[in-house]
């Protein structure tokens, strides 16, 4: 682990290798002072405005007993001022601008929201365990406005960082440290998300020459790896794992690694888990990760199943005039207004699924024509120019109309609103053993792989997007998912 002279291969590595920009490194702490000028704007506009909603211009006095049993006033903007230190503290002890959390998407929005609700928590309890009486107007206007504003701002702040990031700023320079399978692996991974903010500049393997993968350049190998890493001017380590890096060793690595302010990130061999699955306990000195299992049963699923039978109800009710108009424009050509063709759901049991027809009558008995012009990969037949979809069809289905009518699927039990994609039978028989999975949850009108790329997606990605959504489902995360549906559906991303 001690520093020697860059090696011959390292020079080399110099003709792929970007240089080091040292503009881009820490972008963290500038950012996280404008999350916290912003925060602070809105708490305060949150507060102050809840309080001028409630009491005018006039003000009010909060009247507060004593400890001697007289009563005493303070001047409600007193109290404004002490709710905006409180929500300020919260949000930053709930490290919702932390480096490790700034930038995470949903992850942080959940940390705002939750800090936000725990600091009102609190003020609530004190209130009533010294018997003060605040107006309750007052609380229920600035704590769910303040948290709407709080969620817009750093999802505004996240469209700027993605912009940045899309011109190579505010970038975390990576390099990674493992065996070369291993390294391969995670560099994979992190290219498929660009959005992430890593950039993988180099890897130090066992392999000291040639290239772990596109634009990855092997910039050294395990006996020099300071070195490497100094060598790609690197803000952030993700160490790999490797054998021949002794524990002992990995320990002096990040002591190393600290007194050059370089982030050291380990990744687990497990991939696909999601965070809240995932917690680190410490035992005997060492940093044990257990891993929850995936829930397919349970309260949950009951939660889960109640929102499907509500909202699939309100929407029926609601756009029942749509459906009626959309079932008889496409009968004008006298065929069936539904189609229905029998998919692979929970458990591997058959059901009919219901779409509004988008093809010719004849369309199943002219799909062996037409596999060798398939635009899809693996099992998944896609073509963009698909000769049967009629002129109606091509309409609905880049507005996926033609899903409404899963809608009843979804009543009978036999779908989800989210949900993996609802396969074939030819194509469940065809599934290797890890596919298999995706049969453990009632498949969807939407999901995952619906709105990372639609039918843009190959194969491979569709299948790992479904199981990771089986592995990682939550109530939450289906909210997410509708709405980046109905972004999509507006976008027209990947539909033919």
């Amino acid at each position: 682990m001690t520093v020697e002279p860059a090696t011959t291969d390292r020079r080399i590595a110099t003709e792929v290798a970007p240089a080091a920009d040292p503009r881009a490194a820490r972008w963290q702490p500038s950012y996280a002072r404008r999350l916290a000028v912003t925060d602070t704007a809105i708490v305060v506009a949150a507060v102050l405005g809840a309080q001028l909603l409630r009491f005018g211009q006039t003000g009010a006095d909060l009247q507060i007993s004593g400890l001697s049993g007289a009563d005493f006033g303070v001047a409600y903007t007193t109290v404004s001022l002490m709710v905006v230190a409180a929500w300020l503290l919260g949000l930053r002890m709930r490290g919702t601008r932390a480096a490790q959390n700034i930038g995470g998407g949903w992850d942080e929005y959940r940390m705002v929201a939750d800090a936000s609700i725990r600091v009102f928590g609190l003020l609530a309890i004190a209130a009533f365990l010294l018997h003060i009486d605040v107006a309750r107007g007052y609380l229920l206007v600035a704590m769910p406005a303040g948290i709407v504003m709080l969620v817009a701002s750093r999802w505004a702040w996240r469209q700027w960082l993605g912009r940045q990031r899309t011109q190579g700023r505010y970038l975390a320079r990576t390099v990674l440290v493992g065996e070369y399978a291993k390294s391969l692996h995670i560099a994979r991974e992190l290219m498929r998300d660009r959005a992430g903010g890593m950039v993988v500049t180099g890897a130090i393997t066992e392999r000291s020459d040639g290239m772990l993968t596109t634009g990855v350049p092997l910039i050294g190998n395990l006996d020099d790896v300071i070195g490497g890493v100094e060598f790609a001017g690197a803000d952030t380590v993700v160490y790999c794992g490797s054998d021949l890096i002794s524990p002992a060793k990995l320990r002096q690595f990040s002591w190393d690694l600290q007194s050059r302010n370089v982030d050291l990130v380990v990744a687990a061999a497990l991939t696909d888990v999601a965070g809240p699955r995932i917690h680190t306990r410490p035992i005997a000195g060492l940093s044990l990760i257990h891993v929850d299992s995936a829930e397919f049963t349970g309260a949950r699923y009951v939660t889960k199943r109640a929102f499907d039978i509500v909202v699939a109800s309100l929407g029926l009710a609601l756009l029942s005039p749509v459906l009626l108009v959309l079932a008889t424009m496409v009968r004008t050509d006298g065929g069936p207004a539904l189609f229905r063709q029998h998919r692979v759901g929970l458990d591997g049991r058959q059901f009919r699924m219901f779409k509004f027809r988008s093809m010719v009558v004849d369309a199943e008995d002219r799909l062996p024509e037409l596999l060798a012009g398939s635009d899809g990969s693996g099992l998944l037949f896609k073509m963009r120019e698909d000769p049967r979809v009629t002129r109606l069809g091509r309409i609905l289905r880049r507005t996926s109309l033609d899903e409404l009518p899963q809608l009843l699927n979804v009543l009978r039990g036999e779908m989800s609103l989210v949900g993996p994609r609802p396969p074939l039978l030819s194509e469940v028989e065809a599934y290797e053993r890890s596919a298999q999975r995706r049969l453990l949850v009632k498949p969807g009108i939407t999901g995952l792989w619906q709105v990372s790329g639609r039918s843009n997606l190959s194969w491979e990605d569709s299948l790992r997007l479904d199981l990771y959504y089986v592995e990682n489902w939550s109530l939450a995360n289906d909210l997410v998912i509708i709405w980046r549906t109905l972004r999509a559906v507006v976008q027209r991303q990947g539909a033919y």
